[in-house]
């Protein structure tokens, strides 16, 4: 649950970059809206506030937002006992890693161990109470690194592939909204961790994604998102939708930051036969980072439908000429356009509906059969949407743009592995791959392409595995009239909503698309142009809790 007993000593102070006393030695503490995994280390290891500090105040600023955006399901409730130990052993000189002590919020259809006292539901309630066998792969890579998981961040339910719902909403945890604009659209499906992130309510996040799950929250919150290539990170233990295609990554504030993160999960699992794909030795992200990276650096501009109008808003697209203007000062050899001739049948493949609905019906039934409790007894996607019917006060909420309670599984529940759905896992592979992304860059012989954040890019890399990085890119202007495109539809277009920059290339390329992205991003400085709207921003710092006794161990 979350941590409700609101702390007596908050105070409205609004956040600055540090806070010093008039002291010589007085300690310094980071503004949590901004600091990075670097400082907080930083902090901790000077010992001017502990772990059990920082979990105090996370904590707290989650309180304070969560009635306004939904950002957060629930907290652990070992959270506390766990920076203790981390703290006593920091003490000792002993740091497990480079997450040690710092607090991360994970997407609720990712499995941590029942003894911290937490649900893994995908939002649904169809899943509460449920049992995971242990934490995924991933949750026991980050606990090795010596982070501290937080809680359960919202999300689009069932990532998206369940009902036809506004993104971000779940029947677990509301609708989750944008920080930068009131009843904005934080994106979906991982919308709670790209808010979360966003304002500091957690040294960084983890998300997933299947179609633009990580990088379009990443992109609307104005935080760096990595989608890596499908089997760079295990999925044991998460909530699936498609083999082919679910990834999990990072959002954050920074690329160093995302980059810590991605070290951390990245790696083979013996239970996830995909990471057996990846290179021997996981590269170490954040020595690969170089402000100087875009020099020499082949970069091409896929345009077509990714930026026409016709087929999608791109709000990031006046902003691109001078994102260009930016990458080509920094040494980069920019091919414009450089088009992908298959980007049109995107529009009208078929294969990727045959896919990911087999995938869903076969994946999930695997998933509910490990589960050591179902209380509700669903054992497959027939299960699931017999549930919602049967719980419309939980599943199916007095929403207009909520159509449709049970659209993916019930196209899931009669699809077959057969020969039909070999061939389409053939077809999206080559189109998204070898004739797809493959093909323009050994076309043009590119090293990346960059381009707005757009669904197109991201269903087309979606296809394929292939990994994406979003990075900051600008904001609507001031003057953008708001778009209000019915009731209980989160805001698309509005003044200050942000819009983010995507770096793509081939399987595996997540050390060069990263290390393009931070020489962007160190050029640029985007993210820090514009804070959340006052009610979406935590006041909470470290300087209000250290010191105090705010929660019990």
């Amino acid at each position: 649950m979350l941590f409700r007993s609101l702390l007596p000593f908050l105070v409205a102070l609004q956040p600055v970059l540090s806070f010093s006393t008039s002291e010589p030695n007085a300690p310094t503490y980071p503004d949590l809206y901004e600091a990075s995994i670097t400082d907080l280390q930083a902090g901790l290891d000077a010992g001017h506030f502990t772990s059990v500090d920082l979990v105090n105040a996370y904590l707290a600023r989650i309180n304070e937002v969560n009635p306004v955006l939904h950002a957060v399901i629930e907290t652990s409730q070992t959270a506390l006992k766990q920076a203790a130990r981390l703290d006593a052993e920091r003490k000792l000189g002993k740091k497990i890693g480079p997450l040690h002590g710092i607090p991360i919020l994970v997407k609720d259809n990712i499995g941590t161990r029942i003894q911290d006292g937490m649900n893994t539901t995908a939002g649904s309630y169809a899943l509460l109470n449920s049992v995971v066998p242990g934490d995924a792969t991933i949750i026991e890579k980050l606990r090795r690194a010596g982070a501290i998981i937080l809680g359960k961040a919202n999300l689009s339910e069932w990532a998206a592939f369940g009902s036809v719902a506004p993104d971000g909403w779940s029947g677990r945890g509301g609708q989750t909204t944008n920080p930068y604009y009131p009843g904005g659209n934080a994106c979906g499906s991982s919308s709670g961790s790209g808010v979360s992130s966003a304002i500091g309510l957690a040294a960084a996040t983890l998300g997933t994604e299947t179609t633009g799950s990580i990088i379009c929250p990443a992109s609307r919150n104005n935080v760096v998102g990595v989608k890596p290539t499908v089997g760079l990170t295990s999925r044991k233990g998460v909530v699936p939708v498609s083999e082919h295609q679910d990834t999990v990554g990072p959002l954050a504030r920074s690329v160093m930051d995302a980059a810590i993160v991605l070290s951390a999960i990245a790696g083979k699992d013996s239970a996830d036969n995909y990471t057996d794909a990846q290179p021997a030795k996981v590269p170490d992200y954040l020595a690969a980072l170089n402000k100087d990276a875009l020099k020499g650096a082949r970069i091409g501009v896929p345009r077509g439908i990714f930026l026409n109008e016709t087929y999608t808003h791109v709000p990031g697209t006046p902003a691109l000429a001078d994102a260009l203007k930016v990458i080509q000062g920094l040494g980069a050899i920019i091919t414009d356009p450089a088009d992908i001739p298959v980007a049109e049948e995107i529009l009208t493949n078929e294969a990727f509906g045959l896919v990911v609905e087999t995938d869903l019906k076969f994946g999930m039934q695997k998933y509910l059969a490990s589960l050591k409790k179902i209380p509700t007894d669903v054992h497959s996607v027939a299960d699931i949407a017999a549930f919602n019917n049967a719980h419309p006060d939980l599943e199916q909420p007095a929403l207009d743009a909520y159509t449709n309670w049970n659209l993916f599984f019930n196209l899931a529940a009669s699809m077959e592995r057969n020969d039909a759905y070999f061939n389409a896992v053939k077809v999206n592979r080559e189109l998204g791959g070898l004739r797809g992304i493959d093909a323009v860059l050994e076309q043009y012989n590119l090293d990346a392409l960059v381009l707005p954040e757009t669904i197109f890019m991201l269903t087309l890399a979606g296809y394929c595995g292939y990994p994406i990085v979003t990075v900051p890119l600008g904001f609507q202007p001031d003057d953008t009239e708001p778009v209000v495109n019915g009731k209980d539809v989160p805001i698309d277009t509005a003044p200050g909503m942000p819009f983010g920059l995507l770096f793509v290339g081939k399987a595996f390329s997540e050390s060069k698309l990263l290390s393009y992205a931070y020489a962007y991003e160190q050029a640029t400085q985007t993210r820090l142009k514009r804070r959340a709207y006052e009610k979406a921003t935590p006041k909470t710092q470290l300087v209000d809790v250290v010191g105090k006794e705010c929660g019990k161990l």
